[in-house]
């Protein structure tokens, strides 16, 4: 039995090729055939180039429906896909194309000759849109490919984590795990030929390339594809969806709209949100507004999906919902023994959905997992009587002040409960007394003003006095990522001065 993802996505397309699956605002539609053939060709290019099995596939453009081909063309000639943020500057990618090695890079036409001579062993194509020299390649290409037989634990992709702790690591995903997740995930959220996904993530993270295509592909179904988020247009198109998923910054910004309510969600019948923490207050202030109850889960580059709310079933706010099926979730303390319920621990896991370790870095990917085989994620969490995940933050984020640990999650809660804030992020600086100091940064509300005393004070009569900020500083916005997530290694650096 071949393992390829491929064939296991290409097993579940409609039996009607002709059906649409990715569809243009306001621009062409792709059909599943017009995705067949155009990945055929681009594999027979990629292999004219000079690659073989196993060979990595640097790519780093911006989103399109070519950009798709391409994925699913390396994954048919079993070819190892590595997506790159288009963010990445001159000294990231040098980086990752001396570790990576790749065989072809594909970039935009503009940094085509910069990228050159970064890795002047590779073949440098370009792809913009409808246009670009690895099209030119593939478009006197055969339609048809047979896909490559794959074994399970076969590379389909290297993702690098962002390396906020050092060294940035790549992560090695297999085809087995891809596609446990992604038969998990089509069952759990139930996704059937019906259904539009509205498609407004970049597909060089897990979230938008493996969690939303792999649901669409591998239930014959189709996506509303936006180039971007803008919150004004997913409004506008939301009427046209059945599944929206997001990352929290979609969901406030929203919000934000004021034609946003309940008539634009009319044929909604799903919201998915991840890749950051779903603040309690969106998660209430969104089913006030619609009626629905956004489904947040948890998933990392290293291992997909863990852990989901219910389709069916109770949605709490401020959780990410029990393990998926086959996935083992467990919190342990420091000795790595489990913790009681609700007691705080780091979450390990383990099934068929966790990486194969850590590109050419044998000793980092040992350190990651436990004697009987769970992956230690780093996140900080406690299992609650009900089976959910609460994750109270990063192992690297845990505060130790005057010898207790104090969890920037929870500090965070109260702080966004407090009458004209609209959310804050907590940091450990440097104490010459307590070795390190709690420290909030707040964002307030329009129309609010804030004092620094009288937040103290507000949080001096609810939590430990231990618990409480030091210092309160008040920025217009917190730093965040493309995907949404907060950036405390740069409010650190900037409070610890």
């Amino acid at each position: 039995m071949n393992a390829n993802l491929y064939a296991l996505l290409r097993d579940h397309f409609p039996e009607d090729m002709e059906q649409p699956c990715v569809l243009m605002p306001g621009g062409p539609v792709i059909h599943y055939d017009d995705l067949d053939a155009a990945s055929s060709r681009m594999a027979h290019a990629l292999i004219e180039c000079g690659c073989r099995v196993g060979d990595r596939v640097a790519v780093q453009t911006d989103k399109c429906p070519q950009s798709l081909a391409l994925y699913l063309a390396c994954l048919r000639a079993g070819l190892v896909y590595l997506p790159l943020n288009p963010g990445y500057q001159k000294g990231e990618l040098a980086f990752f194309f001396a570790d990576a090695e790749p065989t072809v890079i594909v970039c935009r036409t503009h940094a085509a000759q910069a990228i050159a001579q970064l890795r002047p062993q590779a073949t440098v194509l370009t792809l913009d849109d409808a246009t670009g020299t690895l099209l030119d390649r593939a478009d006197i290409q055969a339609d048809q490919f047979g896909t490559v037989v794959s074994k399970p634990d076969d590379l389909a992709a290297i993702l690098y984590t962002s390396g906020t702790t050092g060294r940035s690591k790549g992560a090695m995903l297999s085809h087995r795990n891809l596609a446990s997740n992604a038969l998990t995930l089509v069952e759990q959220w139930g996704f059937t030929r019906g259904d539009v996904l509205l498609h407004a993530l970049p597909v060089y993270h897990v979230h938008g390339l493996f969690v939303a295509c792999h649901c669409v592909l591998l239930s014959g179904s189709r996506m509303l594809w936006l180039p971007k988020f803008d919150a004004g247009e997913t409004n506008a198109r939301l009427a046209q969806a059945t599944v929206m998923m997001g990352v929290p910054t979609f969901y406030t910004r929203l919000l934000a709209e004021s034609t946003f309510g309940a008539a634009s969600c009319r044929s909604i019948r799903l919201f998915v949100s991840g890749s950051a923490p779903l603040l309690p207050e969106t998660f209430n202030a969104f089913r006030t507004r619609t009626g629905h109850a956004i489904l947040e889960r948890y998933g990392m580059t290293e291992t997909g999906m863990n852990t989901a709310n219910p389709l069916d079933g109770e949605r709490i706010a401020g959780t990410v919902g029990p393990p998926l099926p086959g996935v083992s979730v467990r919190v342990v303390d420091t000795n790595e023994q489990p913790c009681e319920t609700g007691a705080i621990g780091e979450v390990e896991v383990k099934g068929p959905n966790v990486f194969r370790g850590y590109w050419r870095m044998p000793d980092k990917t040992r350190e990651g997992f436990s004697a009987d085989g769970y992956f230690r994620t780093g996140d900080m969490g406690g299992l609650l009587p009900n089976g959910y995940l609460k994750l109270v933050g990063r192992a690297n984020d845990l505060i130790i002040t005057g010898g207790l640990n104090v969890y920037p999650a929870e500090i965070e809660e109260w702080i966004n409960a407090l009458p004209g804030v609209f959310e804050s992020a907590v940091i450990g600086t440097p104490d010459a007394d307590f070795g390190e100091a709690v420290t909030a940064v707040v964002v307030a509300r329009p129309g609010h003003a804030l004092a620094e005393d009288a937040l103290i004070a507000a949080l001096k009569a609810e939590i430990a006095g231990f618990k409480v900020p030091r210092r309160v500083h008040f920025v217009a916005e917190l730093p965040r990522n493309t995907m949404g997530k907060v950036q405390k290694s740069l409010l650190r650096d900037r409070y610890s001065q």
